[in-house]
């Protein structure tokens, strides 16, 4: 048992950081776009979905799929970093108590 967990923790790690190498191609690639063509945002807008669509799509109508590309990938990569962190968590946690156990 104690053998599965560790590698099921190291596959979620390994899983971790390929998908945080994927998404952070994919984020760097759209943020280029955006630089390049000079698209001013905040932080609290990019992170709104509704927000993406009231204010930035209005103003930079030329580059609203950049602009949508962008904001998904950054929500998505978060939103999956996030899930992984917690099961590495969990089955750290679990790992740690089967190991008082033996």
């Amino acid at each position: 048992m104690r053998n599965l967990l560790i590698a099921i923790v190291c596959v979620l790690f390994v899983l971790m950081l390929g998908v945080n190498l994927y998404f952070r191609a994919k984020v760097l690639r759209a943020y280029r776009v955006l630089v390049r063509n000079r698209v001013d945002f905040t932080p609290a807008q990019i992170f709104s979905s509704q927000r993406v669509e009231d204010e930035i799509i209005p103003e930079y109508p030329a580059q609203a799929a950049a602009i949508r590309q962008f904001s998904g990938y950054l929500q998505r990569s978060i939103k999956m970093t996030t899930v992984l962190m917690a099961l590495i968590t969990a089955f750290g946690g679990i790992l740690m108590w089967y190991r008082h156990e033996v």
